[in-house]
């Protein structure tokens, strides 16, 4: 089986991806960074009002026509309204309602002023300049028009959709059912953070990086922790949740060495193994798999290997089982603002940081087994194969994250 480029390894999993069906109707606030499983337009214009942008007060424009500094027009201040209130009668010539920023326009009125801009007198005002029709003034349905879509269906939920939902009175929401994930490393070197540290063993960090990275795409984990180096007892610990799962992602094990199981533990299951090795660095030794409806994903055990597979490879196939539209990582053009100093012969994916000025910077560490230096990563450097080092100043690609 030949390496393959990431866009095709990414074609392959989605291929073998199905969303999730199943639905299930939830709170609005429980529907954050989970996928609309509906379409929801707007029920009414949104304000459902012409209402007032500022405390002051409104009257009929026409009433300041002849208003000037020197003579200035009185207006008989004949109600007063707040935001939640409704002033229900009609404001005649020369007539003015006080009213507070969100307060429904009442009938006769055109225009709002700001209140330190007249002279307050008892129940009576003096404005000293004209009005125009319309001036300060907020149409109803200025916000959302009637009928408007407000979530698309496969769109992920995120803070301001509730609050557009919110504003048209929705309560609740139909999302899709959470992607199952059941996630692992294997290596007999790893130990459990708390545990003592003993010569030869590390801790799991990647566990801990990949479980966290799920629950922040809204899958529901199942932390196994650590499967022991032997071809059996890993594929018998797989092979019981390839029915309870959507997918098994799994760190380590994935090269040419004595003890990178995956290799044998995916025939042990039965599996069908759709690729290994993708063609960039870091992370090519990656493996996928399926037993059944059970999507197999196996990264590399460096740190920053699975980071960036984990990012560029696995996720976009986590956000098509959850039913979003929109899976792949967005893209745009940079400046280097630090030197590389290795030529690339293969495909390779720097960790770098996106600056507000549309700089690139990178850090000192490239290293796949070092993951301090991603900590701070917010973008990668796509850089093709067969590029010499890169002088800062260099437009590069720049993937998202």
């Amino acid at each position: 089986m030949q390496d393959i480029e990431l866009e095709q390894a990414v074609e392959v999993l989605l291929a073998h991806a199905t969303p999730v069906a199943e639905t299930e109707r939830v709170p609005l606030l429980d529907a954050v960074g989970r996928v609309a499983a509906e379409e929801l337009r707007a029920g009414f214009d949104n304000p459902p009002f012409d209402r007032s942008p500022l405390d002051g007060y409104t009257f009929a424009a026409s009433s300041t026509r002849t208003a000037t500094a020197e003579r200035p027009v009185a207006l008989r201040v004949i109600a007063e309204e707040c935001a939640g209130d409704f002033f229900a009668g009609t404001v005649d010539a020369g007539e003015c309602v006080r009213i507070m920023t969100g307060g429904a326009i009442p009938k006769g009125c055109d225009c709002v002023v700001r209140q330190e801009d007249v002279r307050e007198d008892g129940e009576q005002i003096h404005v000293p300049f004209t009005s125009e029709p319309y001036e300060n003034y907020c149409y109803a349905g200025e916000d959302i028009k009637k009928g408007t879509v407000l979530i698309r269906q496969g769109q992920c939920i995120r803070a301001a959709h509730l609050a557009v939902l919110a504003s048209e009175g929705y309560g609740d929401v139909l999302v899709r059912r959470r992607v199952r994930v059941a996630v692992a490393s294997t290596g007999n070197e790893l130990l459990q953070p708390g545990e003592s540290l003993r010569p030869g063993k590390i801790y799991n960090s990647n566990l801990y990086l990949l479980a966290g990275r799920l629950k922040e795409l809204g899958a529901e984990v199942t932390v196994v922790g650590s499967v022991p180096d032997d071809i059996d007892k890993a594929a018998e610990v797989i092979a019981s949740y390839a029915d309870v799962v959507d997918v098994f992602l799994t760190s380590g094990g994935v090269s040419v060495g004595k003890k990178d199981i995956m290799h044998g533990v995916v025939p042990a299951l039965g599996a069908e193994r759709l690729f290994w090795r993708v063609c960039m660095k870091p992370g090519a030794p990656a493996i996928a798999y399926t037993r059944g409806k059970m999507l197999g994903i196996a990264l590399s055990g460096n740190p920053f290997a699975a980071f960036a597979t984990f990012e560029l490879m696995a996720k976009p196939a986590l956000l098509y089982l959850a039913g979003q539209t929109d899976v792949l990582p967005a893209r745009q053009r940079g400046v280097l603002a630090d030197a590389f100093p290795k030529a690339c012969l293969g495909r390779r994916f720097l960790r770098a940081r996106m600056e507000t000025d549309g700089r690139v910077s990178l850090p000192d560490q490239h290293e796949s087994g070092s993951l301090f230096s991603a900590a701070g990563c917010d973008a990668f450097v796509d850089v093709p194969a067969g590029t010499k080092p890169l002088a800062a100043g260099t437009e590069v690609e720049v993937v998202i994250l």
